[in-house]
């Protein structure tokens, strides 16, 4: 496999187009045509995750966070980050990351955090109000509509809630005159053909219509392939930052605290609400939380994130939102197995490792 085709896999799961604008996700650094055998999957890019890179004899780094995120206005081997990027170039080691393209994207950082934590009756927390969807059209002969609804549902298209393959076809007959340089599939040359054919709808999120297209045109018979693209103004209710589920019964704050703590292997956690009030409904936002407490729904009883400062837990206990701190770390480590997972489920023949990097802060409790 080359690095590209690797990114291509990712992108499948997160794409590029789910995250802000404001984001450094995608290949950060290498050669997309270079030969993978073997990647190696962390949080955060570091000299340490580089040591491990080499050891694994990995020529791709795929990380959450990005490897550049401030812009390098130098690259010299005396400051400690370009150093790292230089390191790197030198052991040809290319560099991925899914970073917010992940927090929102289904079966990334918040799924794979709810779980972790036993939630049920998940659905997004937070609308993605610049993930859009599109609807493609195109027109099929009869005998070959199975064969391209497979192709582009396959690609990512048809997906509504927790349905796929979702679609829509009615019978039509479609006309074409073939010129002198056409190699048509059916019907004559330099004649008027009538055809039967079948009108075909879809749902597409706009960040997957490329490879959707792609898919089309290896999938359809004709030459050429006839398509509309309208765009839409519903969004798909599935794509959203964070996550918030159910406990399947209520706990005080302080016992789901306690469960949190377990759950994801930390030996602490801070917590801000009254340790005996009852919670059930349950938010999480993976990684640095703290500023969105403002757009926490009220339904909300407490929210599971990272990076509380002092003045949004004052906040968040005037409108009274408990919030549990877990930490930035504790709550996106644990998306570094699952992606590691995901790569060797979707790539058998590729070795997969993971990195998984200690709690940067320590907590001294004597």
């Amino acid at each position: 496999m080359t690095v590209r085709e690797v990114c291509a896999i990712l992108e499948r799961l997160a794409p590029s187009q789910f995250a802000y604008s404001w984001d450094r996700a995608g290949l950060a650094l290498g050669d997309p045509s270079a030969p993978v055998s073997r990647v190696l999957v962390a949080l955060t890019v570091t000299s340490e995750v580089l040591q491990a890179a080499k050891r694994a004899r990995a020529q791709l780094i795929v990380s959450h966070h990005p490897l550049i995120w401030e812009p390098l206005k130098s690259l010299r081997s005396d400051n400690p980050h370009a150093r790292l990027c230089l390191d790197l170039a030198s052991a040809e080691i290319a560099c991925f990351s899914a970073h917010t393209n992940l927090d929102l994207a289904p079966g990334g950082v918040n799924d794979v955090l709810a779980a972790k934590l036993g939630l049920i009756n998940l659905r997004p927390l937070l609308d993605a109000e610049h993930v859009s969807q599109v609807k493609l059209v195109t027109f099929v002969p009869e005998a070959h509509l199975a064969a391209v609804r497979d192709a582009v549902c396959n690609a990512g298209a048809g997906v509504i809630g927790d349905y796929t393959y979702c679609s829509f076809s009615s019978p039509g007959i479609g006309t074409f005159l073939p010129g002198d340089n056409a190699q048509p599939f059916t019907g004559r040359k330099h004649t008027v053909n009538e055809e039967p054919e079948r009108r075909f709808e879809v749902l597409v999120h706009a960040a997957r219509l490329e490879g959707v297209l792609a898919a089309l045109r290896a999938a359809h018979p004709y030459e050429e392939v006839a398509y509309d693209i309208v765009p839409l103004a519903n969004r798909d209710d599935s794509i959203g930052l964070g996550r918030r589920g159910d406990l399947p019964k209520a706990q005080t704050l302080k016992q789901f605290g306690s469960h949190v703590r377990k759950a994801l292997g930390l030996s602490h956690i801070r917590l801000v609400g009254d340790p005996s009030r009852r919670v059930r409904q349950v938010g999480v936002i993976g990684g640095a939380g703290g500023n969105l407490l403002d757009s926490i729904p009220p339904t909300v009883d407490v929210l599971i994130t990272g990076d509380v400062d002092y003045h949004a837990a004052l906040a968040a206990t005037e409108r009274g939102l408990a919030v549990i701190d877990a930490g930035h770390h504790g709550t996106e480590i644990h998306v570094v197995p699952a992606l590691a997972g995901y790569l060797k489920k979707c790539a058998p023949k590729l070795r997969v490792s993971t990195y998984i990097e200690a709690e940067t802060f320590r907590a001294i409790t004597e």
